[in-house]
């Protein structure tokens, strides 16, 4: 009986430190990206060359600001309209911003492209701080920030970014 007893209150203790950990770790409430608010100012590398984008040197563009990985099927799916759609915005005030959270890195994402065809101006944030900073509980996540820098969309799972719909109100944050 004594040994159950130091069993529970060793893993009560256990659990308490945890959760401590873990509420240290995650960022408040208040500090998550919300829609109608200024859009988080975070910095990623760019897999093509390397250099660093903050996203505050992007006022005046429209910004679709996407967090995928290569192995996530819904993420796969919506990559062709993505492609579209930056295909369509070429010459326009937008930036596409896809963020890849692949633990694999930059080889990952390359051999992916290589072995699928596809293409995205994507970005890495090994910190993690961006997906911290918009709120990310999984992929694909995107989130559509104005001219202005403010949030005004975040949309939850995969899209057709090249419907008609999609397009029309890209187009209609540009003016």
């Amino acid at each position: 009986m004594k040994r159950i007893f130091f069993i529970f209150i060793l893993c009560l203790s256990l659990m308490t430190v945890l959760s401590a950990c873990t509420k240290a770790n995650s960022p408040k409430k208040s500090d998550i990206a919300t829609e109608k608010s200024p859009a988080p100012d975070v910095s990623v590398v760019s897999i093509a060359n390397g250099s660093t984008l903050k996203l505050s040197d992007l006022k005046g563009k429209v910004v679709l600001l996407n967090f995928w990985a290569t192995w996530c099927p819904p993420c796969r799916e919506e990559i062709p309209s993505m492609m579209k759609l930056n295909g369509f915005m070429a010459g326009k005030p937008f930036q596409m911003v896809a963020i890849s959270i692949d633990e694999g890195g930059k080889q990952s994402i390359e051999s992916f492209f290589k072995e699928t065809g596809f293409s995205l101006p994507t970005y890495l944030d090994e910190s993690g701080a961006s997906s911290k900073s918009y709120g990310v509980t999984g992929v694909p996540e995107t989130f559509i920030i104005d001219k202005q820098g403010v949030l005004i969309k975040k949309i939850i799972g995969g899209a057709a970014w090249d419907s008609p719909e999609s397009v029309a109100f890209i187009e209609g944050l540009m003016k």
